[in-house]
């Protein structure tokens, strides 16, 4: 595999290889896609995710192109990610609609982008994966989060192992074990503990327990972590960043051993990116509670009130013939 740590050198792109969000209005960017590439001399395909079909071009490998465009948003650049990563291909997330965690720019500034990435001027962003090893298949890897939860009426029953130990066993709905990717989307969603970008080590929530005391866990990426799951009398099933992987047998256990990679993935970064704290912020996933809100309401209303007075507009009295002195004027908010 390419390391996804290395940006290539500026190269004339042969190739450029397409996902698309199934049913998103997507004329203006692959308009624009098309007529660069037809500009630059270089090819279109479509890269197969296993998804909804949508052809929106001819069928291409992700190891055969210079770079993978995904149009569309989070969902979609993850799918192009997983396509891409396995043969070392970076992804150019587009977003078209609102700015995510996953894509680079809008649809508006896409033929731009294309122009940067064609110079070389951009860096490239490292994701880790969860890989989850299994017996008698290959092992699953998760750019967000590996879940394990119920298919039935019944519950499941889950065990952790962490370093050998036992850390609990439990009676519930299921698991979800992140990367710090996904630690802010079903983790969040969840009540779990969100991991800052850069943090190495993966998060595990339970899904509703049964009784018992069941903490979310953060371990570092050097920790063992085998996790072993019961689906009991009504089944269960294994995501893997949203999509069903597999669905165990009832009444038969299967065990996960779970380890971090550091650098799975490479996503295209142009610069001046949002955080992650700000974008959760900005898309309202992250908000303030109402009571300090309604305290900055009152402050911002004092302090209006304030302005708005003739000679208040220093914070002080005005100094008049009669009058004691300059008195402060301090405004108490409620509690």
């Amino acid at each position: 595999m390419t390391d996804p740590t290395s940006t290539p050198a500026a190269d004339p792109f042969d190739r450029i290889g397409l996902v698309v969000h199934p049913t998103r209005d997507l004329d203006g960017p692959l308009a624009t896609v098309r007529r660069w590439a037809d500009g630059h001399g270089a090819e279109v395909v479509q890269v197969p995710t296993g998804g909804t079909p949508r052809e929106v071009a001819p069928a291409g490998d992700a190891g055969a192109c210079d770079l993978v465009i995904a149009l569309g948003g989070d969902g979609t650049t993850l799918a192009a990610l997983h396509a891409a990563a396995p043969v070392g291909r970076p992804v150019l997330g587009i977003a078209c609609g609102s700015l995510g965690a996953l894509t680079a720019t809008t649809a508006d500034e896409l033929s731009g982008a294309l122009d940067r990435v064609a110079a070389g001027e951009w860096e490239p962003r490292a994701l880790p994966a969860l890989v989850a090893d299994h017996e008698g298949d290959e092992p699953l890897r998760a750019l967000n989060d590996l879940v394990l939860v119920r298919t039935g009426a019944g519950q499941v029953v889950v065990e952790l192992d962490v370093a050998g130990e036992r850390f609990v066993r439990f009676a519930g709905d299921g698991l979800v074990a992140a990367t710090p990717l996904g630690s802010s989307a079903y983790t969040l969603a969840a009540g779990g503990p969100m991991l800052v970008p850069g943090t190495e080590g993966l998060v595990f929530t339970p899904l509703a327990p049964h009784g018992g005391v069941v903490p979310p866990l953060v371990t570092t990426a050097a920790t063992s972590v085998l996790v072993t799951l019961d689906p009991g009398h009504s089944g269960a099933r294994v995501e893997v960043d949203g999509h069903i992987r597999l669905e165990p047998p009832r009444h038969t256990p299967i065990a996960f051993k779970l380890r971090f990679e550091p650098a799975f993935a490479r996503l295209v970064s142009l610069g001046a990116q949002e955080s992650m704290l700000a974008g959760l912020r900005r898309r309202r996933l992250l908000l303030d509670s109402p009571r300090v809100l309604a305290r900055d309401e009152r402050e911002q209303a004092a302090a209006d009130r304030v302005a708005q007075r003739p000679g208040r507009s220093t914070g002080t009295a005005p100094f008049t013939a009669g009058s004691r002195s300059h008195v402060p004027i301090w405004t108490t908010p409620e509690d």
